[in-house]
């Protein structure tokens, strides 16, 4: 049954949606800086400096990083400005292409898209947790985390904005409290920033090219506010300012946190090490600084894990307006929250907690999830070709150079994926297969096309 025919402007769900408490730029900003900053910009350093040891090219190859995140943050913004609707590439796939790719895409997102991450941050969480509370077991403050987080989630979008906005504060303030620490270290590294004539030699490279893999990697999130943009106040313009100013200050804080880490401790100190962090910490904090940064990325992680609880019920929310068997995760309390949509991810996020099974989940997704950005920006070069007459309230800065390198980047990170991990990128390609084929199968009644519209389609 074609979806436009029991789901219209005036369905429980749609209307609840729009009586929902509307959420400000700054919080929609928080949630973009809250999701991007993860442990990914504390562990990579160490990595890259082991084939590329200079710090220009180092603060080159995170600032390339930040730009690719902008082009697509471009790119989104149109089309999340043009379709102000929430849930992500599951609303933009559906309306660029077909309803298929959009169920395709949120199945992914619905069932561990989301789910894996925030079992990872989670576990991170337990991990150094353990640094600030000795004898305190991982897995159980892991629990605490998603399970306190997940109880304001279900309190209601006021509650939410508000946890959301000073928890991200506090992890901003700590990271920029770390940087004047580590700027005004009293022994700085003789290391140099000014380009030279060898860091051409290090740009070319193959190192360089597959750091930037991981270099985007940290800088997902990016988008963010699109998961949430029917609940932004005006959406037309929130959406925009909120990618734009988020993927700004996350890309400034990421070269500024290489930079200190590159000052505070010897690059022998920092090559082939994970916790490039807290090496750097005991060079400015002395012999407390492993805990004073593992205290910081611990009540920084709190905040990406709320980010992730909020936006991620929102893809199975919006599914369910749509899809009748899904209309359960439709329902929102009389605060605004999808509840069963939001106990749906907790659950699955538990599951994959207790049975440390969410790395091998992130091992398969990742190829599913670059994939899903992929095509969504290819659709904004249709939609223009396709549709030009469609109101556009915002217009995708540096059209078409910034898409296109988004797109070959991505492009990049998906041959590599297939390169160098084959099996995990074809069971992501399968996962992404079997949406559509579930929405094939969902969809295939006598007299009744496959194709559905759109609530609002037009």
């Amino acid at each position: 049954m074609a979806a436009s025919e029991t789901h219209d402007a005036s369905w429980p769900g749609r209307l609840l949606e729009s009586a929902a408490p509307s959420v400000s730029v700054l919080v929609a900003t928080a949630i973009v800086v809250a999701d991007m900053i993860g442990v990914g910009v504390f562990t990579s350093l160490g990595f890259q400096v082991k084939d590329i040891p200079s710090g220009s090219s180092i603060l080159l190859l995170w600032a390339i990083g930040g730009v690719v995140a902008l082009c697509g943050a471009f790119s989104y913004a149109e089309l999340g400005a043009m379709f102000p609707r929430s849930s992500g590439e599951y609303n933009f796939l559906s309306r660029a292409f077909h309803p298929a790719l959009g169920f395709m895409a949120g199945w992914v997102s619905a069932t561990v898209g989301f789910a894996a991450p925030v079992a990872l941050a989670a576990m991170a969480f337990g991990e150094y947790g353990r640094a600030v509370f000795p004898g305190a077991p991982s897995l159980v403050l892991a629990v605490g985390a998603v399970w306190l987080v997940t109880a304001v989630q279900l309190r209601g979008i006021r509650l939410s904005s508000s946890f959301q906005l000073i928890s991200t504060l506090l992890k901003v303030g700590l990271i920029v409290a770390f940087l004047v620490a580590g700027f005004t270290v009293s022994s700085p590294q003789p290391v140099s920033f000014v380009p030279s004539r060898a860091d051409i030699g290090y740009v070319i490279s193959g190192p360089f090219a597959i750091g930037l893999v991981f270099v985007m990697y940290a800088f997902s999130g990016w988008n963010a506010a699109t998961y949430i943009t029917g609940e932004l106040h005006t959406p037309q313009r929130t959406l925009p300012r909120a990618l734009l100013a988020g993927t700004l200050i996350v890309l400034a804080l990421y070269v500024a946190l290489n930079a200190v880490f590159l000052l505070a401790a010897p690059i022998d100190r920092l090559s082939g090490q994970l916790q490039v962090a807290s090496i750097a910490g005991s060079y400015i904090f002395g012999t407390a600084g492993g805990r004073i940064v593992a205290g910081m990325i611990c009540i920084g992680l709190v905040p990406s894990i709320a980010a992730m609880m909020w936006i991620g019920p929102r893809v199975l929310m919006t599914m369910g307006e749509d899809v009748p068997a899904l209309s359960l995760f439709a329902r929102r309390s009389q605060n605004g929250a999808p509840v069963y949509a939001i106990l749906f991810q907790l659950a699955i996020a538990n599951l994959m907690l207790f049975t440390e099974s969410f790395e091998a989940v992130l091992d398969f997704i990742q190829f599913a999830l670059l994939a899903c950005s992929f095509l969504t920006v290819l659709g904004l070069f249709k939609l223009r070709v396709t549709r030009p007459e469609l109101p556009r309230p915002y217009l995708a800065w540096g059209y078409p150079l910034t898409p296109l390198l988004f797109l070959l980047v991505t492009g990049f990170m998906m041959s590599y994926l297939f390169a160098e991990r084959p099996l995990q990128a074809g069971l992501g390609a399968a996962a992404m297969m079997s949406g559509v084929l579930i929405y094939l199968i969902a969809h295939k009644r006598p007299g009744r096309s496959a194709a559905t519209a759109l609530p609002g389609a037009d």
